[in-house]
């Protein structure tokens, strides 16, 4: 199976839970039912405003340790994705910041959840936590161990992070779908909100080929018709937000305005498409 055969669409939207503090992180508060509590609300608000797919993430551990993280943050994630798929239909997916893929892998392998999201699959970084390696030999070869078809969701010059070398984005994209064996290659602006430029969404197109490129940060309902003019999908947090502000919950009047602008987008991409091919022809 796809990617497009999992989200059941051409052009996905994923929304992302940023899971509260979790036990052991610095700013953990103490109670793991008001952890779940929000993530239940904030995932049930997602997919009732039309999204695709949803991707599990312990945005608020923030500092993040940058590779292993504490087992119990594994058992905490790993409850929570359980309750989110009791609530709902959608393909679920992980991100265990900032960088623990491993630990992504293992628990969507054991809650038969579809995807994870990795920051760093190939190269080296440097980020607020430190140089992060890119294990991709490790998390295919822990993948296949598994027996799992888990896709693998990799960032491409990953946000809050600088390459330790200077690849341009479309050796980076090609390395990572072509020797990193990424199912699907995400591209983010410098930071969490902050979009990618248009004309790096399409260097990072043309250098996928076939594989699917998601905008990874910065999308809202104003700018999502012209970066939809390259990219293939979309993974938003942000701009879901009460007030468009970071720590607030999932507002679910601000997914449903997104996604209608989305669809609204995927389907003038598709008209003049049609239009083309008939020109063309």
């Amino acid at each position: 199976m796809n990617l497009y055969q999992l989200f059941k669409t051409r052009s996905p939207i994923i929304g992302v839970v940023h899971l509260l503090p979790l036990p052991t992180s610095p700013r953990w508060g103490g109670s793991l039912k008001a952890v779940i509590d929000r993530a239940e609300q904030e995932a049930t608000a997602l997919a009732s405003g039309g999204v695709d797919g949803i991707i599990v993430e312990n945005f608020f551990d923030a500092p993040f340790t940058k590779n292993q993280v504490d087992p119990a943050v594994v058992s905490a994630m790993t409850m929570v994705v359980q309750r989110i798929q009791n609530l709902v239909t959608l393909p679920v997916g992980l991100n265990v910041l900032r960088n623990d893929a491993k630990s992504a892998m293992a628990i969507a392998s054991c809650v038969r959840s579809q995807f994870i999201r990795v920051n760093v699959l190939i190269g080296v970084m440097a980020t607020d936590q430190g140089l992060i390696e890119g294990e991709a030999h490790q998390l295919l070869r822990y993948r296949r161990e598994l027996g799992c078809d888990v896709k693998i969701l990799a960032d491409v010059l990953v946000k809050h992070a600088r390459p330790l070398s200077s690849p341009n984005l479309t050796v980076a994209v090609k390395d990572t779908i072509e020797r990193g064996l990424a199912d699907g290659v995400i591209l983010s602006g410098w930071a969490t909100g902050s979009p990618p430029n248009l004309e790096d969404l399409e260097l990072a197109c043309s250098a996928a080929g076939s594989t699917p490129v998601f905008i990874g940060s910065g999308a809202n309902w104003e700018n999502i018709d012209t970066l939809m003019q390259a990219a293939n999908g979309v993974i938003v947090s942000s701009s879901l937000k009460r007030h468009g502000r970071i720590e607030q919950p999932i507002d679910p009047i601000r997914v449903s305005q997104f996604v209608e602008a989305a669809r609204r987008s995927w389907n003038s991409k598709g008209e003049s498409k049609s239009i083309s091919s008939v020109k063309l022809h």
